[in-house]
């Protein structure tokens, strides 16, 4: 008891139940107070210098380099432990919203009329028509599609019906399962992990245990696949709008999810050496996976020949053979950090043992995303950073408008040490992002915070090699309109 009372004696603005309540929740009372001054303080702009650019910071592999890549990382996989994260917690609320916005307000837009004409088309449709609704009656039919029915709007994308063949319609997680054996397995095995919410994780094993032996069969191969949950302690608190804790109409504090970001904690907690991190909407069908599977092996092949120049560099340096102006160029030109004009093998060395992560870029073509930049860091160098519009200040907009591409959350991470240990993610952050919104609860208005994002602030210490990859390698379904175009079809 001796340490709460003082907990309590130095954190006035937490009562002794409160302090249980941060406690229970996974986090410290220290914690939660440093959230509360980010919302006081708000997060600063990054240090952007600017776009980075085919020629600056965006790789472009040649045909013959992609398939030396490929042939690199065919050769090894087998040695290696492979994963394939795939973030799936959310639930497809903004899929859906228009069509809630149809059946409880009456409001009718293009997209409504846009899937009702074309409702045979969607791979759900099959699904719908057994749910016996009259197809005369438009409400009847979109409601049957998000409420009682085929239930969609209460239920995460990966268990939406996202794609038809002759032999039955598949959910997005079962094209997870088609791409996991074609580009992420090894010595015979495909391992798959989802981030889910506790609330679908027994239907998403339902599913699967349903269908994974009919993807076995195709492919020769076993499937591992395994489930984690955002943890509680990643969560941040709410205030009010003049910054003091916000309190439900019970008088407890909330805690809010905090974003994608919060997922770095169950990256952090997976063993492999190349781990695959892909969006759980970003798939295709079968007749048009040969882009994804061909640059996800590339910048694999990349991830892993860069990895290993890196571990040569780094052990020369701790054995004092280095010859640092060698070390330097690597570092400059593979690993696309610049250098300041003075620098010493310290630095080098900090710089070399870091994870690494390979991100694939498409051109821009007005798809949200975040965008390649180059930014200022403290030690004096210049690194490559996915960097939201959130994070950028006003007077460096016109930066974000130069980029020529942006990030689709493609990325291949390499998370090994040059003695085999795994890093701890947690230490190669950036703090200092991070966002803040507005949002209610109740009817009352609240202020959010999100932790940096998992492929933004939250790998910023990370060396970050950006690769072009065709546009035909992404294909996100943000909304159910969105399974009309040519990709889904």
């Amino acid at each position: 008891m001796m340490n709460r009372k003082i907990l309590k004696t130095t954190h006035n603005m937490f009562n002794e139940k409160q302090i249980q309540e941060i406690e229970a929740h996974g986090l410290t009372v220290e914690q939660v107070e440093k959230q509360i001054e980010a919302f006081r303080q708000g997060f600063p702009s990054l240090e952007v210098v600017k776009a980075a650019s085919p020629e600056d910071g965006i790789t472009i592999l040649s045909e013959e380099e992609c398939d030396s890549a490929i042939k690199y990382y065919d050769a090894i996989a087998d040695k290696l432990e492979v994963v394939k994260f795939v973030p799936a917690s959310g639930a497809a609320t903004r899929m859906f919203k228009e069509l809630f916005e149809f059946v409880n307000d009456d409001k009718r837009g293009k997209g409504i009329d846009t899937l009702l004409q074309n409702i045979e088309k969607f791979a759900f449709y099959e699904e719908l028509k057994a749910t016996g609704v009259d197809f005369s009656d438009d409400k009847a039919v979109v409601s049957a599609i998000i409420k009682a029915g085929l239930n969609y709007g209460a239920k995460p994308k990966g268990l939406v019906t996202f794609h038809n063949y002759p032999d039955g319609a598949r959910k997005a997680i079962e094209e997870h399962l088609m791409e996991g054996a074609q580009y992420g397995a090894s010595k015979g095995v495909s391992r798959l992990h989802f981030t889910v919410s506790p609330e679908h994780k027994a239907a998403f094993k339902a599913l699967l245990d349903e269908r994974v032996a009919k993807y076995e069969a195709k492919f020769g191969i076993r499937y591992d696949i395994s489930f984690s949950e955002q943890k509680p302690s990643t969560d941040t608190i709410a205030v009010n709008p003049d910054n003091t804790p916000f309190l439900t109409d019970e008088g407890k504090l909330l805690f809010r999810p905090a974003g994608h970001g919060a997922l770095l904690s169950n990256l952090n907690d997976i063993e492999a050496d190349v781990i695959f991190v892909k969006n759980i909407d970003n798939v295709t069908t079968d007749a048009l996976r040969g882009d994804t599977i061909r640059y996800k092996k590339a910048l694999a092949g990349v991830l892993v020949a860069t990895q290993l120049l890196a571990f040569a560099h780094l052990k020369a340096l701790r054995e004092g053979t280095a010859n640092l102006a060698e070390v330097a160029e690597f570092v400059e030109k593979k690993l696309c950090t610049k250098l300041p004009a003075e620098y010493d093998a310290a630095l080098l060395e900090s710089l070399l043992d870091r994870p690494i992560r390979i991100c694939g870029m498409v051109r821009n073509e007005g798809e949200p995303g975040g965008g390649p930049f180059w930014v200022k860091n403290d030690d004096g160098t210049q690194s490559l950073q996915i960097a939201e519009s959130s994070q950028i200040s006003a007077e460096d907009m016109p930066l974000m408008k130069a980029a020529t591409h942006f990030n689709p959350v493609d990325l291949v991470c390499g998370v090994r040490r040059i003695d085999g240990s795994k890093f701890d993610l947690m230490g190669y952050t950036d703090p200092k992002t991070g966002f803040i919104s507005s949002k209610s609860s109740g009817g009352r208005e609240l202020r959010a915070q999100e932790l940096p994002g998992l492929w933004n602030g939250a790998m910023a210490k990370w060396n970050t090699i950006f690769v072009d990859v065709p546009i035909s390698t992404f294909s996100p379904v943000k909304v159910v309109q969105d399974l009309l175009r040519p990709q889904h079809q």
